[in-house]
């Protein structure tokens, strides 16, 4: 059985750097741990949090029941046929590690998705994404413990029900299932996605002439490391508000009032806009009160400048909301989940 901490605080293990603390505490690193924890009759009755990088998250008060920080490790190639190979990772493996790893290994699939902070098992949550590129492009399966029954389920592409910054584990069954390992599919064939602009610069600055994965994941590392602060330095987590999906006809309106504005077109008729640009309009960008603030370098990017408390960074992202409403009747929300 391990060790049960009692009111420890959360500021480590948060990238938001938010003091508060948890009413007990748990790490875990094997399978059973995790079983013998969640049979503890003394807390099932609690709430619940289970924390992986901590990467996406806003913790606004003491979480008065039991964080699990899973620590399950290791990762190996299971599998392979004629165009791809099958590759496992446990769900405690940090998110951009594994990604050099499997690029180290001469499989590609993953770069796009390089440097994004977590770990693997919470990227199927939210189904990460950046740079032209998801998660669930390059998902095979993974499996999952069910807390009330203690069983271990398998899940597929579709029964994982990915949508934009989404899944089933997010929305539909929160809490339930816990994610212990996931399975990635990694072409032998790769096709590159380089069509941002600021990637095909980036692969022109560096000199880059025929594409590799590791070519791909060195100019977007130094992209966001140009434009997003290192949570080590400057408390963030990461973009905090989703790019909006309207209709094209909706898109298309805004555009004449403002001509200005990227659109992105989607494969099911629809429309993204970059929420980064609309709170930049609003005149966010570089905004600072007390001790958070919004990036200077990315409007989408809420920070932590020192001390802030989870309630003061979460009032500043409903003003924001509110101010992009107000001028373009779009409703952004926020990527983090908040407590």
């Amino acid at each position: 059985m391990p060790q049960i901490e009692t009111h420890v605080s959360l500021k480590p293990y948060n990238t938001f750097g938010i003091d508060v603390p948890a009413r007990h505490f748990v790490r875990v690193t094997t399978l059973a741990a995790l079983r013998s924890v969640l049979s503890l009759p003394a807390l099932q009755a609690m709430p619940r949090l289970i924390l992986g990088g901590g990467s996406n998250i806003l913790l606004t008060q003491p979480f008065d029941g039991l964080v699990i920080k899973l620590a399950l490790l290791g990762k190996a190639q299971v599998s392979e046929d004629d165009e791809a190979v099958h590759v496992k990772a446990m769900a405690g493996e940090n998110w951009h590690d594994f990604v050099c790893w499997t690029i180290q290994q001469g499989w590609a699939g993953l770069e796009n998705l390089s440097l994004i902070p977590g770990t693997v098992g919470a990227s199927p949550i939210q189904n990460i994404g950046a740079y032209g590129v998801e998660m669930k492009d390059c998902f095979h399966s993974l499996t999952a413990l069910e807390v009330s029954t203690g069983t271990v389920h398998t899940f597929d592409h579709a029964a994982c029900r990915f949508a934009y910054r989404d899944s089933m584990f997010k929305h539909v069954a929160p809490g339930h299932y816990i994610i212990l390992d996931v399975t990635f599919r990694l072409p032998k064939k790769p096709q590159w996605h380089t069509s941002y602009g600021e990637v095909q610069a980036e692969l022109a600055r560096q000199g880059v002439v025929e594409l590799s994965a590791q070519a791909i994941s060195d100019a977007i590392c130094t992209i966001r490391r140009r434009k997003l602060p290192d949570p080590a330095q400057i408390g963030n987590a990461g973009s905090f508000f989703k790019n909006p999906v309207v209709s094209t006809v909706l898109a298309e309106s805004l555009k004449k009032q403002f001509n200005q504005m990227p659109t992105y077109p989607q494969p099911d008729g629809t429309t993204k806009l970059a929420a980064g640009w609309l709170i930049d309009q609003c005149g966010w960008k570089g905004h600072v009160e007390g001790a958070v603030g919004v990036y200077e370098k990315q409007a989408l990017v809420l920070i932590n400048r020192g001390g802030a408390a989870g309630s003061e960074i979460c009032n500043l992202a409903k003003r924001i909301q509110h101010s992009v409403m107000a001028k373009f009747g779009i409703e952004i929300e926020p990527e983090p989940l908040i407590l």
